[in-house]
């Protein structure tokens, strides 16, 4: 079951993206407990404080309900290698570990992308690591095109891989 996520949600939303996004077990280990409360104050304050061009989908469980997956969509500029546009943007795509591989991740997509239709917009776009071919592989089974790959001095500080913007034409 996808819907709009709650206030209620954001402890649960805010563990799914660290996990997901920054795993204790990395060399940041001793950051987790930081970043998991900078994401909680982050998405709290985007839920309490919702922009119109603003939606947070979660996937729960449907037999207990239990948050398993998340997305972002807001509009924002983008910048295509050329100009500037407002345009919509998905972002804090994730699937709880036990759940991945059953089409959730699809799921949340969709619904995004029906969010930007709904908001009269005919393109999405949205940045994956170039080392998470599971992702890129979604996104190009959903259509998704590469845009630009995109380097800067602080990935390459921090040892961090670049980030490939793809973008997809709606129907």
């Amino acid at each position: 079951m996808v819907r709009s996520a709650q206030l209620r949600d954001v402890q649960s939303l805010s563990s799914l993206l660290a996990d997901s996004f920054h795993p204790a077990n990395s060399w940041l280990f001793w950051l987790y407990p930081l970043l998991r409360l900078g994401i909680y104050e982050d998405l709290r304050n985007r839920l309490k404080h919702r922009h119109p061009q603003y939606e947070c989908l979660t996937a729960m469980r449907s037999l207990q309900p239990k948050v398993i997956g998340t997305v972002e969509i807001a509009v924002r500029p983008i910048h295509d290698g050329q100009c500037l546009f407002e345009l919509p943007y998905i972002s804090n795509l994730a699937v709880h570990s036990r759940y991945r591989r059953r089409g959730i991740a699809t799921q949340l997509l969709l619904r995004s992308e029906a969010q930007a239709i709904a908001w009269g917009f005919q393109d999405v776009y949205l940045h994956v690591l170039e080392h998470n071919h599971p992702a890129q592989s979604l996104y190009t089974s959903l259509g998704y095109q590469l845009v630009s790959t995109e380097f800067t001095y602080i990935n390459w500080l921090l040892q961090q891989p670049r980030q490939i913007l793809l973008h997809k034409r709606l129907n």
